[in-house]
């Protein structure tokens, strides 16, 4: 059954052959399913680490209401983080591949980069928005800029169903439109008719910048999922050491510019770092390295709903341990949410007439594999071995 699965990935020209094979020989022990317990663990550490962001974010602001570090070396300093963490990962448990590790090996770590190139491009995403995100602040409110970003939800699933051949019928169109209204009527403040400063910003850079914090976070969470799903026997550790790698080295190079646009001392860019901004930091590169187990075992659409949890849950922690009021337009949000959530994975797997329903045991935008593989040339073993392609591997 293995050789047959290996036989249909084969290249077709000797000069990616010595790459290729690296990955051959993985140890194809039994595919586990993703379980519904390990996708509640995920969300679960997803509340707890974003219903951290705000309390470690409040506090590490100084005297004066702002930061004393500067964002594009945190920035920095979390891809760092992760990269690091990925690496100590790796040399505990291994790559999860035949021959030299890549620590250890120049040739092997070639190898390794090239076999994850495509990780280079949410990468790379990932830090533009970084960027943006600061950017946004400048021309908009919080809140603002917060509403805005809600509208890359209806962007995420035109990606996925671009990118990932995701398909979503009616219902879940519904429940995602639903979403993005039950977010924005929960960071809705009052619908009174006080003077808007966002009627005041520069036109085009405006537009820009949101038509950017729409369209780039979106594009890099679908395509993080894309490049992680479509090498599924690798090891997800691995591929988070190249996605984290690159990430640092496009991060370094933005904190390089700036450094130099400002013209102060690359080392001045470090300062002003506290115990709560290595919190900070620590708290970032966490919610990174979950981030790649969603793409990974379950979808970027799993992924919003859980950091909408998230932020429901640190709206009651707030209420219940400081004392912040919650306001109507809290609950009507949340009750909208909770119906989205209902209608997007109760109604989603619907299949044809007369076939009988899935029990949505893997991730339907795992798709994209038997099809890829499919048209490879191999349908016959592709089709036999279908069911084990679809059931994507535990990390190990």
């Amino acid at each position: 059954m293995h050789e047959r699965i290996n036989e249909s990935f084969k290249p077709h020209n000797d000069t990616s052959r010595t790459a290729f094979d690296a990955y051959s020989d993985q140890k194809h022990k039994g595919k586990a399913q993703v379980s519904y317990g390990f996708k509640v663990a995920l969300v679960a550490l997803d509340c707890l680490f974003l219903g951290l962001q705000p309390v470690l974010v409040h506090l590490s602001k100084n005297s004066k209401g702002t930061y004393s570090f500067h964002p594009v070396a945190v920035n920095f300093m979390v891809e760092l983080a992760k990269t690091l963490f990925a690496l100590a990962v790796l040399m505990f448990t291994g790559t999860g591949r035949a021959g030299v590790p890549m620590y250890r090996s120049i040739r092997s770590f070639v190898v390794d980069a090239h076999h994850n190139r495509l990780l280079a491009v949410p990468a790379v995403l990932y830090a533009i928005n970084n960027l943006l995100k600061f950017s946004m602040q400048l021309f908009f409110r919080p809140t603002t800029t917060k509403m805005l970003g809600n509208l890359k939800i209806f962007t995420i699933a035109l990606l996925m169903r671009l990118v990932m051949r995701r398909t979503f019928n009616v219902i879940q169109w519904e429940a995602l439109f639903l979403l993005v209204a039950g977010i924005t009527i929960n960071q809705l403040q009052s619908c009174g008719s006080a003077p808007n400063p966002d009627l005041h910003v520069p036109l085009l850079p405006a537009a820009l910048c949101t038509l950017g914090t729409v369209t780039v976070p979106a594009a890099a969470s679908v395509y993080n999922e894309f490049a992680l799903k479509k090498h599924m026997d690798t090891s997800v550790h691995l591929q988070n050491f190249f996605l984290y790698f690159y990430g640092a080295a496009f991060n370094f190079i933005f904190l390089a510019a700036t450094a130099l646009r400002q013209q102060q001392p690359l080392g001045e860019m470090f300062q002003g770092l506290s115990l709560i901004t290595y919190l900070l930091i620590a708290n970032n590169a966490a919610q990174g390295v979950l981030s790649s187990f969603f793409y990974k075992f379950a979808d970027t659409i799993l992924k919003k709903y859980s950091s909408t949890i998230a932020t429901i849950w640190t709206a009651l922690l707030s209420f219940a341990m400081l004392g912040h009021e919650l306001s109507i337009n809290f609950f009507v949000g949340v009750s909208i949410v909770f119906v989205s959530m209902h209608q997007f994975f109760t109604f989603g797997d619907k299949g044809k007439p007369g076939e009988p329903r899935s029990k949505m045991v893997y991730s339907p935008s795992l798709d994209h594999i038997a099809l890829a593989a499919t048209a490879g040339g191999n349908a016959g073993a592709v089709a036999a071995e279908g069911g084990d392609i679809r059931r994507p591997l535990l990390p190990r």
